[in-house]
């Protein structure tokens, strides 16, 4: 994912910010509301994660500008205003998503999976890398023209790493795509799928697109 983060508590940013970058994603961060909106706009971001109280700029107008400019990057409010009525005023001003402080940091990155699955679910339905093809409607995996036969674990782990392109994807953000949330199993049982699906991508192919990176997870990317 690449994340912007908008956070005035430096030793909570920087929290955030590093955690983010050391699970393999891009992060971002601002210490003040005057200069998201133009970032958000300007850039390319997969989701914001806007602190509602900042010392210039409000999250609430923040979060009420950029809906008004018809942006549509999904939000998640990060707040230490956790009331009933906080929730709903933050969710009805158009937040995808609403998490209290404190917070642990597993929730946040599960959260943030979950809203971008959603916002990436509705924006495409076909992903192509190099000439790797995936299909969601009619669930058709190609690699230069021929079908690949996927079991439905294999395909998941497929789409999120297609939805991830470019990124590393950790074991640990396969197993909450496939199974759980909050999973806290035995990876594995990851290996083995990925094995698998290794031999079907890439066996036959002289260019290899499902890469291993070494301690930190699996990317799929023409190299």
């Amino acid at each position: 994912m690449d994340v912007l983060l908008i956070e005035d508590d430096q030793v909570l940013g920087k929290m955030v910010c590093r955690g983010l970058q050391d699970s393999g994603h891009q992060c971002q961060w601002l210490s003040g509301g005057s200069d998201a909106i133009s970032t958000i706009k300007n850039g390319k971001f997969d989701v914001v994660v806007l602190d509602r109280m900042l010392p210039d700029v409000s999250g609430m107008n923040v979060l009420a500008s950029l809906k008004s400019e018809g942006v549509d990057t999904p939000i998640l409010m990060l707040t230490a205003l956790g009331s009933v009525e906080n929730r709903i005023e933050g969710l009805e001003a158009g937040a995808d998503d609403y998490l209290v402080k404190p917070f642990d940091f597993a929730e946040l990155v599960a959260r943030l999976h979950a809203i971008t699955r959603r916002s990436r679910r509705v924006s495409t339905s076909v992903f192509e890398v190099g000439p790797l093809r995936m299909d969601l409607t009619s669930r058709d995996v190609t690699r230069d023209g021929k079908l690949i036969d996927l079991t439905p674990t294999e395909f998941g782990m497929l789409e999120l790493l297609m939805r991830e392109t470019g990124q590393v994807v950790t074991r640990k953000m396969i197993c909450e795509h496939l199974w759980d949330a909050h999973w806290e199993g035995v990876t594995n049982v990851v290996e083995v799928h990925m094995t698998r699906l290794r031999g079907k991508i890439d066996r036959d192919f002289d260019v290899p697109l499902l890469h291993t990176v070494r301690g930190r997870g699996y990317v799929v990317e023409v190299r």
